[in-house]
């Protein structure tokens, strides 16, 4: 089963009374800031925690890991006295105005072993998504450098108990996001409450929900470890933010296709052999969420384009054969386009990934996209029967909301 242990956390330093504001400090993940993201970071604090996830320069890995050293050598960051659970707690309004949150606890995830690993079974953690080659070399580069996890890959846990082990305990820091959300952290030291959240998350397997290339690097670093002869303490688990696979703890959207370089290829035209094409009107920037609404009512992916938005509509007979991987990894938006629409494109399309339909749009209106492929999230249920047949989703399928923040606690490699 799986195994979760506390750890010393690295935290940023703070005279104010808890809960401290670590607003300025944190960060989202590194593969959802673009530049200007990066930049309005920077600009936010000197010791932002994107300067240490998303270092930039010819030097970047070793630049980071001199930043890091130098910021707990000035005492900007400090690691705990004594190992701990993070309870983590999140709170938002989704996408259908519904206040919500997500509770979990953060803990060093032990990694299975280097051979002969199961990739399903009861003592397996599962994937859902297959990775990208780029990102997991970038991460690599980055853990050898800093020998730090600096932030968290995510698990969903079939167990029960995780929310109530973290409790209503007050936090010792907050940070307020971008969209107003609010993020808390709560060491949890006592005997017995160690002891709940391990048995519990031993209790049931885990699918692995964001962190794919991370959860991979990490492994790899291990396993680059020991060939070497050179351990590094810390380094046969990696830092996880676990949740209950419960509807109630996860808010999932879909991660759509930006498409650039079509060479003027009229996409409405190309698709009329594998789908109805069908015109939805201009993309109206006055309207936010009306594209949001379009996906939650039609059965299939839209079309952003220089005309407005138009709505896909499979034509069985065309898409169904094309769909070789079994259910429910083929009922999803992102097999249908990885099937029949990638294919279809000219050979020099670029495709980037991105969340958001209204970002998709604007970023096609201003010219920075020729085109946006819009997809339907795929559902928990889906999630849940995939990981357990073994199944993996197209890269990029799953888009979990929100994300937990770097900078709240980072886990260096031997302490």
């Amino acid at each position: 089963m799986p195994e979760l242990l506390p750890f010393r956390g690295t935290r940023y330093v703070s005279d104010a009374a808890p809960p401290v504001d670590d607003s300025a400090v944190a960060a989202p993940p590194y593969d959802v800031i673009d530049d200007d993201e990066r930049v309005a970071l920077e600009a936010r604090s000197p010791v932002n925690s994107v300067r240490l996830i998303q270092p930039q320069g010819p030097d970047r890995y070793a630049d980071a890991a001199a930043r890091l050293d130098a910021w707990r050598a000035a005492g900007i960051l400090a690691t705990d006295p004594e190992p701990a659970f993070y309870g983590y707690r999140m709170y938002y309004t989704d996408v259908d105005g519904r206040d919500r949150s997500t509770v979990g606890v953060l803990g060093a995830l032990r990694l299975p072993p280097a051979e002969g690993a199961p990739t399903t079974g009861p003592d397996a953690v599962l994937a859902h998504e297959r990775t990208i080659s780029k990102h997991k070399s970038d991460r690599l580069d980055l853990l050898r450098a800093t020998r730090a996890n600096l932030d968290p890959i995510w698990g969903l846990s079939l167990a029960g108990g995780i929310r109530a082990a973290v409790g209503d305990t007050p936090p010792v820091a907050i940070a307020i996001d971008e969209l107003g959300h609010r993020h808390e952290l709560i060491p949890i030291t006592s005997p017995a409450g160690i002891a709940a959240i391990h048995d519990a998350v031993a209790d049931a397997p885990m699918v692995l929900a964001d962190g794919h290339h991370r959860f991979e690097t990490a492994k790899n670093y291990r396993d680059e470890l020991a060939r070497a002869g050179t351990p590094v303490d810390g380094a046969a688990s990696v830092m996880a933010f676990v949740t209950e696979l419960e509807e109630q703890e996860l808010s999932v959207g879909p991660i759509h296709r930006l498409l650039a370089h079509l060479g003027g290829q009229d996409l409405r035209a190309t698709l009329q052999d594998a789908f109805e094409v069908t015109d939805a009107g201009p993309v109206d920037p006055g309207d936010p969420g009306r594209l949001d609404a379009l996906l939650r009512s039609h059965p299939g992916p839209l079309l952003v384009d220089g005309r407005g938005v138009a709505l896909l509509t499979a034509r069985p007979e065309v898409v169904t054969p094309l769909l070789t991987d079994p259910t429910p990894v083929r009922d999803t938006d992102s097999a249908a386009f990885e099937a029949a629409i990638a294919p279809m494109l000219p050979d020099t399309t670029e495709i980037t990934y991105r969340a958001g339909a209204d970002t998709c749009a604007g970023l096609v209106s201003k010219g920075e996209a020729d085109a946006a492929i819009l997809l339907r999230p795929a559902t928990v249920e889906q999630i849940r029967s995939a990981a357990f047949a073994g199944l993996r989703f197209p890269q990029k399928t799953t888009f979990f909301e929100p994300k937990p923040r770097t900078g709240l606690v980072f886990r260096v490699l031997g302490d």
